[in-house]
């Protein structure tokens, strides 16, 4: 994950907290058209904070070939529950200026039931053959396509080779790889054994899932209402973090680790085992960095295998309001090109939504990790696809951290897990 989309990724319970209480739905009231808005001419691309210096390049490479349909880039915040709160307002006021919006993997179901997207479909239908499938199915909302993948990710397994003579490929080779090496904390004597994000706020959503998931278990059903928690499988994935943080393979101060507070302590030699975004490679690999040359990259583990990443990164989508479609299409298919997504890679560590990119050998010479990636992406499971999915990360987090915390037992939070979610899609 570029530091842009690690930004998004930490601040999305902001966004919950916004968004709980203006409901979900299949609300079509504030619905655009979709259709009959093919014009051609000048759009605006609505999108973060640049952080990576990506967007003078990518409009620089538009108006060059595009001179009377130019694009000019509107930066939003940094912060992904500000960004957020922008398009609702934007959207709800039918502002045609907001031509082509960047979204979220988990903002899609909600921005496509209220009828805020123009569905890629028909004359709009763009080729998604040659993507990674995963980004496809997260840019998917009732079997239509509604925005065009543009930047993927998927969660890592960072560990120290110099410590442990192979990466592990489940929980219990992680956990027996620990046994006598590590501290129950990281301000012990030794590295403790291993962190993800655990504070509560969107972090623990993706972790909670991934967890989750890799047992096997299912938050919420396809239908993006039905919750799935009561399961045996769902029990298993939660108490493979609860057990983490009772047996001490979990440092406790990981209760309060969000992104950076696990990179820092990985970072520092305190873990041997940290899940984090593709982001920290460069970062664990720089100047400064204690385990420089001292770590390497797997798939994220799980009960009987390599586990499943929660998927992240963004897509991009038409307006349902813009006036120029037609534009704002072909604008859509110019930043999926390989010129443009190989350009995010090399100089904003953006990891592609081309299949085949994973394979170049001269970009796997500069990010060896690109295979194990492609591997993450691939076994990626999105967080739940919902319309009402600000009201079901907020429950998430809520239930997951006192289980984690040890205030109520893995049945009593997935029960209740289950009913905040009934509840929350009932509408």
């Amino acid at each position: 994950m570029s530091p842009k989309v690690a930004l998004g990724a930490v601040s999305l319970l902001s966004a919950a907290v916004v968004l709980a209480g203006c409901g979900g739905g299949n609300d079509n009231k504030g619905s655009g058209t979709t259709s009959g808005n093919a014009g051609k001419g000048p759009i605006t691309f609505v999108t973060g904070k640049d952080n990576s210096g990506l967007m003078p390049h990518l409009a620089e490479a538009w108006n060059a070939k595009h001179p009377d349909e130019k694009v000019t880039v509107k930066q939003q915040s940094d912060q992904a529950d500000q960004q957020l709160s922008d398009l609702q307002q934007h959207f709800q006021a039918k502002d045609p200026g907001y031509d082509v919006v960047t979204v979220d993997v988990v903002w899609t179901a909600e921005f496509a039931a209220k009828g805020w997207l123009t569905p890629l479909t028909g004359k709009n239908a763009m080729d998604t053959s040659s993507l990674l499938g995963p980004t496809v199915k997260a840019a998917t909302y009732n079997g239509t396509l509604y925005a065009a993948p543009y930047a993927s990710d998927a969660g890592l397994l960072y560990y120290r080779k110099d410590l442990v003579p192979k990466a592990p490929t489940t929980w219990d080779e992680m956990i027996a790889a620990c046994q006598g090496k590590t501290s129950p904390t990281i301000t012990g004597p030794k590295p403790a054994c291993y962190a993800g994000q655990f504070a509560k706020y969107e972090g623990l959503t993706v972790n909670a899932s991934e967890a989750i998931n890799s047992a096997g278990g299912q938050i919420v059903k396809e239908d993006g209402k039905t919750p799935n928690l009561e399961t045996a499988e769902a029990a298993k994935g939660l108490e493979f973090l609860v057990n983490g943080f009772k047996q001490g393979y979990i440092p406790k101060e990981a209760l309060g680790f969000q992104e950076t507070q696990s990179l820092n302590a990985f970072q520092a030699g305190q873990l041997l085992f940290m899940r984090n975004w593709p982001y920290a490679d460069a970062i664990l690999a720089g100047t400064g960095s204690k385990v420089a040359g001292k770590f390497d990259i797997a798939p994220l583990p799980g009960p009987n295998g390599p586990g499943a990443s929660s998927l992240g990164g963004h897509s991009v989508a038409l307006s349902a309001y813009s006036k120029n479609q037609g534009t704002g299409l072909e604008f859509l298919k110019f930043i999926q090109s390989p010129e443009i997504q190989s350009y995010n890679l090399t100089q904003g560590s953006q990891a592609p939504v081309i299949a085949s990119l994973y394979d170049d050998q001269a970009l796997i010479k500069k990010f060896p990790y690109l295979p194990v990636l492609k591997k993450g992406i691939e076994n990626a499971i999105p967080r739940p696809v919902t319309p009402f999915y600000p009201a079901v990360t907020e429950a998430i987090e809520t239930n997951a951290y006192a289980a984690l915390q040890g205030t109520t037992s893995v049945e009593s939070a997935l029960k209740s897990l289950q009913a905040a979610i009934q509840s929350a899609t009932a509408g």
